[in-house]
């Protein structure tokens, strides 16, 4: 229970390195269980809550994993993967634990699993895993909170979503490379993560085409093999460390992540005032005065990834002008919205939309976090606050960042993490 000490009005400055993305490694994690033999090794991979969390997960089925922190390298030994029930205890604690219906139906030809846990963040619900792998011949059954799905053998078919599904799509692409014949998924998610996990299961040998378009088509193979893998950087946490700088008028460069997975959020940050330079691997924020207002609206990618609505929301606290955010992929996502209150924000909620009236300065206050992006939006008020912040709660951000407070302290935060 340790809680954030932040010293506000410090000019963030210099170079940062990110991780591998976790909403990459999650899925990764998760097809480790479809090889039957042989070592996988993930590369760059963060220390943090959530993952480690996927790791005793895939211990209590019978996976051997090493993990070496300091390295931040993961070996996976799933062969003697020997249980198709997941742990109730560790699936409740996070929403991606879901992802190991579909490789545990298609290596055991049965699973079960418990509804998801994870953040507060409103409904989101996974009828579109269940109808995917019910499509491909499965027999789903839901019983007192647990999910029971069973099939000799699965067989491609078409799937439609009726909006793009991250975690869905992964689910179905794991179960369909196994699959007899071919599937097509129609209305799939085009996230880079999802990208990243079609990439991963190909260079262990599916067959899997269009990955990154709406339409994805998945020719099953018979088997796969264990590789060596690098997943993508994580997008969210340099969007993260971006806006950061743009809240407190810094100048930084966030190595490790490709700018193309932030096309939208760039822009809207030179909309807000900042310059920006660009590598394949790299992207420069400087910014001289307050950012601008603007407009902004949530959208599965490539839009405004919903998971930046809070930091985004901290810088437009103390910007020019008015701003609104309007959230349109989860109800509940406005809960940090009284905690930047607290620190002196001008904030209004109507439905599923926020104004922001930019202020000229916060004060520090003590505020709670409600889940991993809200945690870090209010991390961010923090640094742009005069006097000191206390966030309360941060097991909720460390559950998606590896130490987010050594990231910011190395550009020049004042940042302390307190035992409570």
């Amino acid at each position: 229970m340790d809680k954030f000490v932040v010293k506000g009005r410090t000019r963030l400055v210099g170079e940062v390195d990110v991780k591998a993305s976790k909403n990459a490694i999650l899925p990764i994690l998760a097809a480790s269980l479809l090889p039957r033999k042989g070592e996988i090794i993930l590369n760059n991979v963060p220390n943090i809550a959530d993952i480690n969390t996927m790791v005793k997960i895939l211990v209590e089925l019978g996976s051997e994993v090493e993990h070496d922190a300091e390295a931040h390298r993961l070996s996976i030994h799933p062969e003697n993967v020997n249980s198709y029930e997941t742990p109730y205890n560790l699936v409740r604690k996070m929403r991606a634990s879901f992802l190991l219906l579909g490789p545990l139906l298609v290596r055991f030809g049965r699973a079960k699993i418990s509804l998801p846990g994870g953040c507060s963040i409103g409904a989101r619900p996974v009828n579109f895993h269940l109808a995917g792998l019910a499509r491909l011949g499965a027999k789903v059954v839901e019983e007192h909170g647990y999910i029971e799905a069973s099939a000799e053998y699965l067989t491609g078919n078409t799937i439609y979503f009726d909006r793009p599904s991250h975690t869905g799509t992964e689910n179905i692409l794991m179960a369909a490379t196994l699959a007899k014949g071919t599937t097509t998924i129609v209305n799939a998610a085009c996230d880079p993560e999802v990208v990243d996990l079609a990439n991963f299961l190909n260079q262990m040998g599916a067959r899997i085409y269009g990955a990154g378009q709406p339409t994805v088509i998945i020719e099953g193979v018979e088997t796969l093999d264990a590789v060596e893998y690098t997943p993508i950087g994580d997008r969210l946490e340099a969007g993260t460390l971006l806006f950061a700088a743009l809240a407190v008028q810094g100048d930084i460069k966030v190595r490790g992540i490709n700018p193309d997975h932030l096309t939208i959020v760039l822009s809207k940050m030179k909309d807000m005032g900042a310059e920006l330079e660009t590598t394949p691997d790299s992207v420069r924020l400087r910014i001289s005065g307050r950012p601008r207002g603007i407009n902004i609206i949530t959208y599965p990618f490539p839009g405004f990834p919903t998971d930046l609505q809070a930091t985004a929301m901290s810088a437009m606290a103390i910007a020019e002008g008015t701003s609104t955010i309007k959230e349109t992929v989860f109800e509940n996502r406005f809960l940090h919205v009284m905690e930047l209150i607290r620190l002196g924000a001008s904030i209004t909620i109507l439905g599923d939309t926020c104004s922001i009236s930019g202020v000229n300065s916060l004060d520090g206050a003590e505020v709670m976090a409600s889940d991993i992006r809200a945690g870090a939006g209010l991390v961010l008020a923090g640094l742009a606050a005069q006097g000191e912040t206390e966030i309360l709660r941060v097991y909720h951000i460390d559950r998606g960042y590896e130490a987010l407070e050594r990231s910011l302290n190395s550009l020049g935060a004042q940042i302390a993490r307190v035992p409570q």
